[in-house]
């Protein structure tokens, strides 16, 4: 028997209009669909999905993905995913796995990627629309111009003071329970009126901050910062 093929499918970041056309030709070949689940079992880039393309007749097959702390922890989630991906493929089901984002960015869907393909599985991605990509233009602003650098910067786990004297704009993502300090260490850089965020960015409980000075006194791990590059207009 032949076997099915894996597709990581980036479905964006919560707005279901910004699927692409190959994304949605995916979703509705497939007979399987992998829903990644996180803490309290919320399904959050199936829900995206499901808005965009009618999932009734399909196969859906839950997948454990709670972000672990612990690295062992998060290898034993990864290879127990695999497994259970493995034995959709096995059976010749093409399967399809649905992640917010992209594929390529901060996302779960590369370890399964790499496991798959590791064990002679045919596995493809997807690309999809980055949340920041999303929340620069959900704020009218430009990511960076001319031949300026983007940093994209894990905030929660950098030096934030060593990141922002890098040269160019940057993107803090993933801030999770630091936002709280990463929000005072910019304030502290004075960039309340250049600075801005976007928070469950295409998703309900959507925030969006053109300055930091509107910013809120708390928010989720689906935050992200648009920090500027000195001395220029980007962003701004």
């Amino acid at each position: 028997m032949k076997k099915g093929t894996f597709y990581a499918v980036g479905v964006g970041p919560g707005d279901p209009e910004l699927l692409t056309l190959k994304a949605l030709r995916v979703l509705e070949c497939c007979a399987v669909i992998a829903a990644p689940q996180g803490k309290g079992g919320a399904m959050t880039a199936l829900s995206i999905a499901a808005q965009a393309v009618d999932l009734s007749q399909k196969a859906i097959v839950p997948l454990p993905l709670a972000m672990e702390r612990s690295v062992a922890a998060r290898q034993a989630l990864h290879k127990e995913a695999a497994a259970v991906l493995a034995a959709q493929l096995d059976e010749g089901r093409d399967t399809a796995m649905p992640c917010l984002g992209d594929t390529a960015l901060y996302a779960s869907s590369s370890y399964l990627l790499a496991l798959l393909r590791e064990t002679g599985y045919t596995a493809e991605q997807i690309p999809g629309v980055p949340s920041f990509c999303a929340a620069a233009a959900a704020l009218g602003r430009s990511l960076t111009e001319m031949d300026a650098p983007l940093h994209i910067v894990p905030a929660g786990k950098t030096d934030l003071e060593e990141a922002l004297a890098w040269p160019g704009s940057k993107v803090l993502m993933k801030a999770g329970a630091e936002y709280g300090r990463v929000l005072q260490t910019l304030r502290g850089k004075g960039l309340d009126d250049r600075a801005a965020l976007a928070a469950n960015c295409g998703l309900p409980g959507e925030t969006l901050c053109t300055t930091l000075r509107s910013a809120p006194a708390h928010s989720g791990y689906f935050t992200t910062f648009l920090v500027p590059a000195d001395g220029d207009g980007t962003l701004s």
